[in-house]
């Protein structure tokens, strides 16, 4: 036996996988990752920075490298984040009409 699905079925399906789609790629953004993972170093690497020995230092030749790569990569990781919040994904086309999404 076969069903048969109304226009208003079919609309209402598509309209779910569309709101599914635009969740799972603002969720899966590669500038969150980037970004989450640059922050969670940057700490991990400044608190070993902070926490670095005089010989530690002294085989950097006098430059505290964690500190300063842990301070690098905490803004790299903002950025990614902050550019994130100012440009969101914009959402897909509709696909049934072929319409630009309305803001």
């Amino acid at each position: 036996m076969s069903e048969f699905y109304s226009d208003k079925d079919v609309q209402r399906e598509v309209t779910e996988l569309q709101g599914k789609s635009a969740t799972a790629a603002r969720l899966f953004d590669i500038r969150r990752i980037i970004g989450g993972l640059f922050v969670v170093y940057g700490v991990i690497v400044t608190i070993a920075g902070f926490t670095a020995s005089d010989a530690d230092i002294d085989k950097a030749e006098g430059v505290n490298i964690n500190l300063w790569t842990g301070l690098g990569m905490l803004a790299l990781g903002v950025f990614f984040l902050v550019w994130l919040k100012l440009r969101p994904v914009a959402p897909p086309p509709d696909v049934v009409t072929g319409d630009e999404p309305r803001e």
